[in-house]
């Protein structure tokens, strides 16, 4: 796992839906959120990475979230939306299917992930918030994003 993040209680996490699930990342790695733009494919880019975007002049890899996560791909449409996460002063944007909410974490709400799917799984899900309307995995940002080499590569 790459070091579960301290999440303390009053935190604020961002809730998504992706593949019909429900995933929360901090709020504080969100730079801004925009609507689905038409990328530009690269050539032998890994399954994950749909393209680049302009971004007010600088050029944003954007990342399918959901293949990523090794569910099935998000189809890019109209009412998809690209979440720009900054992360170590790198800038990534992720296709998600729908932004739900900001979610206040309260004490003991977050419950560590199960250690069942090997280090693959716990890289990218840190904890569980269960709430009324189901279960929220906690995404790891840091596992999400590939090794600069990989997209370097791309």
């Amino acid at each position: 796992m790459n070091g579960q993040p301290n999440i303390a209680a009053g935190a604020e996490l961002i809730t998504v839906v992706v593949g019909g699930q429900q995933f929360a990342m901090d709020i504080q790695k969100v730079r801004e959120i925009r609507g689905w733009t038409t990328s530009t494919p690269l050539p032998k880019a890994p399954d994950y990475v749909l393209g680049m975007i302009n971004l007010r002049g600088a050029v944003l890899p954007v990342l399918n979230l959901a293949t990523r996560l090794g569910l099935p791909a998000s189809e890019a449409k109209a009412s998809s939306v690209v979440i720009v996460v900054d992360l170590g002063g790198r800038t990534v944007g992720l296709l998600v299917d729908a932004v739900c909410d900001i979610l206040a974490v309260t004490e003991g709400q977050v419950q560590p992930a199960p250690s069942i799917g090997g280090g693959a799984a716990q890289t990218l899900a840190y904890g569980m918030i269960t709430t009324e309307e189901g279960i929220t995995t906690l995404i790891d940002l840091a596992g999400v994003l590939p090794p600069e080499s990989e997209l370097a590569a791309a």
